[in-house]
């Protein structure tokens, strides 16, 4: 689990990343085109996407493009020159220079937080490495949060639990306006006779034992008989309970480890 956590921490992991196809792109708002019709230099052009989902093209006036993909951006345009009698073939070439629209927003505890191009399939692992990876403040949870027709949802992704299960079809597929978000690992707190009292990071299935092993262990004072955790119970009200070191550690617990009678 650590080695897999070092693996998504260097950005190594790219799971079913390949090279994007152009003619995958779907155009929108903000994206910079440059075009060229073959044999009519005067007709080549860079322009932007409007708002509206239109480029400016000579001789046609605004063209509408939005949602097209650039084949069928191409296509459109060539019909277009061919209908309005300004060619006879028209053979129009589209390359997308700055893409713009198709944007995914990693956020959180990455190590290069950033809106990334979505060029063809990606998923969400594909922009995790895209960023960087997860940081070493970052936890095994990830939210997703898109919007489809309208409406806005928020999806919870445990990357480390998937793939140790080999569980990759919950590797969600993005686009443009997605946002990635890495939670901060959860954190409790270890107090009294330990060598580092301070937060640590819990790992699954921690125990007392283990959080005070990572406070650096008991202090020459210390007793492991009569340690004590406070946390908040399900109405939210903080209650101090006897701990033994076998004890699950839960978010935010405050792990006391007490000064030896003898």
């Amino acid at each position: 689990m650590y080695r897999f956590r070092q693996w998504i921490a260097a950005g190594v992991l790219v799971v079913g990343a390949g090279l994007a196809c152009a003619a995958e792109v779907l155009l929108g708002p903000g994206d910079v085109v440059r075009l060229s019709v073959y044999g009519s230099p005067d007709l080549s052009v860079e322009t932007r996407v409007s708002e509206g989902g239109a480029i400016t093209f000579p001789l046609l006036g605004q063209v509408a493009v939005g949602g097209l993909s650039v084949a069928a951006a191409e296509k459109k345009i060539g019909n277009l020159l061919e209908k309005g009698g300004y060619l006879k073939k028209a053979e129009v070439n589209m390359l997308v220079t700055t893409l713009a629209s198709q944007q995914v927003s990693v956020l959180g505890q990455v190590n290069r937080p950033g809106r990334y191009p979505v060029e063809g399939r990606r998923k969400v692992l594909d922009l995790l490495a895209m960023a960087g990876g997860v940081n070493a403040e970052g936890g095994d949870l990830i939210s997703l949060v898109r919007t489809r027709d309208g409406k806005t949802t928020r999806e919870t992704i445990d990357v480390v639990d998937m793939v140790r299960k080999g569980e990759l079809d919950k590797d969600v597929e993005v686009s443009g306006g997605d946002v990635i978000f890495v939670e901060r690992a959860p954190r409790a707190y270890v107090t009294g006779e330990v060598q580092r009292p301070g937060a640590f990071r819990i790992e699954r299935g921690m125990t007392v034992q283990q959080a005070i092993s990572a406070g650096g262990g008991l202090t020459t004072r210390g007793s492991d008989n009569g340690m004590r955790i406070t946390r908040r119970d399900a109405d939210g009200r903080s209650v101090t309970l006897d701990a033994r070191a076998g004890d699950p550690v839960q978010v935010d617990d405050v792990i006391t480890v007490r000064e030896s009678w003898f």
